[in-house]
C-alpha cells in the first residue's frame, strides 16, 4: 500500500496514524519534507476532454484540505469539513502548479483521476518546501512509465513489472453470449434431461360402480341440472375427446374401495357428497387434471383432498424412499392454510402428517417439522418459496398439487412466487385447480401449467353470489353508517352470528373499539394483527364466545365458519367478486343466511355491476340501485364522448364521483 493512502484494518475502518511515518519504499519523496515543512499537495483536472475544472489538496496522505486562516479548509466539498492537516499557522505563499499525467498522479497522491489524461499537482507551502517538492516530484515522475508503456501494458522504464505480466494483467475477458433461442428451441430437452431420474408414477385409482356405470345418458344429465346445473367439460387440445365419468351420487359410491376414507366420513356425520364433490371425484380418482370451479361453501376442500389421500398411498415408491412430502397445497391466506390443514387431521389417513407453511408463523419450528419429514405441506406461496430458494423443503417429489383459490392467489400478487414453485415440482404431476371465479389470468394460469385438463363447474361461470343468502341493499350517506350497523346489532338474536366487513384496517380497529366501549363481546381480524391474535380472534368466533367479527377482505376468502347467519358490508368492496365472496360467508352447507349492504354514492361506480349478481340470485333489485347504475353509465358515456383518450386515462386511474 502507498504510504500516501491510509491503512485500513480488516473490517475496512481506517486506522488512526500519527503524523510521523516510516518512509516509503518506493517513493523518492523524502519523509522529512513533511516533518518540517508546511507543504500541501492538490490535484486539479486539466479542461482537455472539456470537463470542469476541480482541485483537491493532498497533506500527509489525506487528500482534500490545506491551512489557510483561522485553521482547516476543505478545497473539495464533497469530502465534507474537518479533515486535519500537517504543520501549524498560516501558510502566506501562492501555490506552485505543475502538470503531471494522470497515471503518475495516482502514483504520487494515492488517487487516480479518471476522466482527463492530464492533471495539474498544486503545491501549497513556503516557496522553498515548494521549488522542492516540485523537483522530487518531477524526478518521480520522470520514472514513472509513459502512458504508452508500463501500466497501460508496455515495458517502460522503472516498471516493476515484467511484459509478460502486463500483458496477462491487460487481456480482456471474452463475454459469453447467452442463446436464448437455442434454449428455447431445447427447452424439452433441457426438462427431460432434469426429470430423467424421476421416480415412477401412478394417478389411476379408479373403479367405476356398478351402480354408477348403469347410468344412462338422460339420467345423468337430469340429476346434473337438479343439482345446481353442474357442467362437466374435456378441455384437451388435440385429439378425441375423452369419456366424461358419471357422478357419484353417494360416498360409497366413490369410495367402496377405500374402507378407512369411508370410515372417517361416517365418523364425522356427512349425509351426501355437494355437487362439485359428486362430479370432481370420479375425475380425479381416474387421474386426470381437474379444474373446479364452484361457488365458496361447496365442498372444494374434501374434493380435492380425499382423492389425495388415495393418490399419495397408490404410489409405486414406498413412503420412506421418495425424500419429501407427496401433496402440496397452496393457498393464498394464512386463514385458509390453516384451515386446510385442520381438516387433513380431520380426515386423516394412514397416518399421513401435514404441516402448514405460512408468512407470520414461526419460521424455525416449521422449517424442523419439515425436516423430520412430512407427506403433506399446506403452504402460503410466499413462505414456501423463501423454504424453496433456502433449499430447505424438497419439492421434487410432490406428485398431487392443488392451486386452492387460484384467483385469490392471483388478485394478491403470488403469480411470481407460483411459477418458481411449479418449476421444481416434477411436470408429470396430477394437478387440481380451484376457483370460485374464471377470469383471465386464471385460464392463463391453467392452460400453462395443466395439461389437458377437465373442467367441472356447478351453476354458472358467470360470476354469481349463493342463492341461499337474502341479500338487502341499504343507499345510504357515509355519515349513516354507524348508526346503521348499531342498529343491526341491537336487533340481532341471541344465537345470530355477524362479520362486519370494512374497507380499511384502521376502520377495523375504530369501530371494533367503539363496540367494546358499548359493552359488546366484538374480535377484529385485519393483516396487521399478529399472527396469535389472528388465530384467537377466528377462534373465538368460531367456538361462540363472541358473535360479532369486525374484519377487512381477509376473512372474505375460505372462511368456513358454518353457523354465521348474517354478514353486514359496512363498506362495499373493491370489486364485485369481493363482494360475492363476502356473501359467500354465509348460507353455507345447505343453511339459509343474510346480508345486509350499505351502498354510498361514492360506490355508484359498483351499481351496474352488482344489479346482475342481484337478479341471478332471485333478489330484489332497489329502484335507487337502477338510477344510480344508469346515471354512472350516463356520465361514463359523456366523459367519453367529449375526450375518449382523456376518459381511458382517467377511468383507469381513478372513478368520478357521484
Amino acid at each position: 500500500m502507498s504510504d500516501w493512502e491510509d491503512e485500513y484494518d480488516e473490517d475496512g475502518a481506517a486506522i488512526p496514524k500519527s503524523v510521523t511515518r516510516s518512509a516509503p519504499t518506493e517513493s523518492k519523496l523524502p519523509i522529512n519534507v513533511y516533518k518540517t515543512q508546511n507543504v500541501s499537495f492538490g490535484v486539479r483536472n486539466g479542461p482537455r476532454f472539456g470537463g470542469p475544472r476541480q482541485e483537491k489538496a493532498v497533506s500527509g496522505g489525506k487528500y482534500g484540505q490545506w491551512r489557510g486562516e483561522g485553521g482547516l479548509r476543505n478545497t473539495d466539498p464533497e469530502d465534507g469539513p474537518g479533515f486535519r492537516t500537517l504543520g501549524g499557522g498560516r501558510s502566506g505563499f501562492s501555490p506552485v502548479t505543475i502538470t503531471v499525467e494522470n497515471a503518475s498522479v495516482g502514483r504520487i497522491i494515492g488517487k487516480v483521476n479518471k476522466g482527463d489524461y492530464e492533471s495539474e499537482v498544486v503545491i501549497f507551502g513556503s516557496s522553498p518546501a515548494q521549488q522542492k517538492a516540485k523537483e522530487l516530484i518531477e524526478d518521480l515522475v520522470a520514472d514513472c512509465p509513459s502512458r504508452g508503456g508500463g501500466y497501460n501494458g508496455g515495458a517502460g522504464s522503472g516498471s516493476v513489472w515484467s511484459a509478460e505480466e502486463l500483458q496477462a494483467a491487460n487481456v480482456t475477458p471474452v463475454r459469453q453470449v447467452i442463446d436464448w433461442n437455442a434454449i428455447r428451441e431445447n427447452k424439452d430437452k433441457y426438462e427431460e434431461l432434469k426429470w430423467k431420474d424421476v421416480a415412477p408414477m401412478k394417478k389411476n385409482f379408479y373403479t367405476e360402480a356398478k351402480s354408477v356405470s348403469m347410468l344412462t345418458t338422460e339420467e345423468v344429465s337430469e340429476w346434473r341440472k337438479e343439482n345446481n346445473n353442474i357442467f362437466v367439460d374435456d378441455l384437451k387440445e388435440e385429439g378425441e375427446k375423452r369419456p366424461i365419468p358419471n357422478p357419484c351420487r353417494t360416498f360409497l359410491e366413490a369410495f367402496e374401495l377405500y374402507p378407512e376414507i369411508m370410515e372417517n366420513i361416517e365418523r364425522v356425520g356427512f349425509v351426501k357428497p355437494t355437487p362439485i364433490q359428486s362430479q370432481a371425484w370420479p375425475v380425479l380418482l381416474s387421474g386426470e387434471d381437474l379444474i373446479a370451479i364452484a361457488q365458496t361453501g361447496t365442498g372444494k376442500t374434501l374434493a380435492y383432498l380425499l382423492p389425495g389421500f388415495i393418490h399419495m398411498d397408490g404410489q409405486p415408491v414406498p413412503r420412506d424412499d421418495r425424500g419429501g412430502p407427496g401433496m402440496l397445497v397452496l393457498t393464498p391466506t394464512r386463514e385458509l392454510a390453516l384451515q386446510i390443514e385442520e381438516e387433513c387431521n380431520k380426515y386423516r389417513y394412514k397416518g399421513y402428517k401435514s404441516v402448514c407453511v405460512y408468512g407470520g408463523g414461526d419460521r424455525r419450528g416449521q422449517i424442523n417439522v419439515v425436516k423430520k419429514g412430512v407427506d403433506i405441506v399446506i403452504a402460503t406461496p410466499g413462505r414456501l418459496n423463501d423454504l424453496q430458494m433456502n433449499e430447505l423443503i424438497n419439492l421434487h417429489s410432490i406428485t398431487y398439487l392443488v392451486l386452492d383459490e387460484a384467483d385469490r392467489m392471483l388478485d394478491m400478487g403470488f403469480e411470481p412466487q407460483i411459477l418458481k414453485i411449479l418449476l421444481d415440482i416434477r411436470p408429470d404431476r396430477q394437478t387440481v385447480m380451484t376457483s370460485a371465479t374464471w377470469p383471465v389470468g386464471v385460464r392463463r394460469l391453467a392452460r400453462s401449467y395443466l395439461k389437458n385438463p377437465m373442467m367441472v363447474y356447478v351453476g354458472t361461470l358467470d360470476l354469481a353470489a349463493v342463492n341461499t343468502v337474502d341479500q338487502t341493499i341499504l343507499i345510504v350517506s357515509e355519515e349513516e353508517k354507524k348508526s346503521y350497523v348499531f342498529n343491526f346489532i341491537r336487533s340481532m338474536q341471541p344465537d345470530d352470528k355477524v362479520i362486519i366487513f370494512v374497507g380499511k384496517k384502521l376502520l377495523v380497529d375504530d369501530l371494533s373499539s367503539d363496540m367494546c366501549l358499548q359493552g359488546l363481546a366484538v374480535q377484529s381480524l385485519h393483516g396487521d394483527r399478529e399472527q396469535c391474535d389472528r388465530e384467537e380472534a377466528l377462534k373465538d368466533f368460531r367456538e361462540g364466545r363472541v358473535h360479532i367479527l369486525v374484519a377487512t377482505d381477509l376473512a372474505s376468502r375460505g372462511l368456513d365458519v358454518c353457523d354465521i347467519t348474517h354478514v353486514f358490508n359496512y363498506d362495499f368492496p373493491r370489486n364485485i367478486e369481493e363482494y360475492v365472496h363476502r356473501v359467500g360467508r354465509t348460507g353455507r352447507a345447505g343453511r339459509s343466511g343474510a346480508a345486509v349492504t350499505l351502498v354510498t354514492r361514492e360506490n355508484w361506480k359498483m351499481a351496474p355491476e352488482l344489479i346482475p349478481i342481484l337478479e341471478r340470485a332471485g333478489q330484489d333489485v332497489p329502484t335507487e340501485l337502477v338510477l344510480m347504475a344508469e346515471r354512472y353509465e350516463k356520465h361514463k358515456k359523456e366523459r367519453e364522448m367529449s375526450n375518449p383518450r382523456e376518459g381511458q386515462r382517467r377511468w383507469g386511474r381513478r372513478e368520478p364521483k357521484w
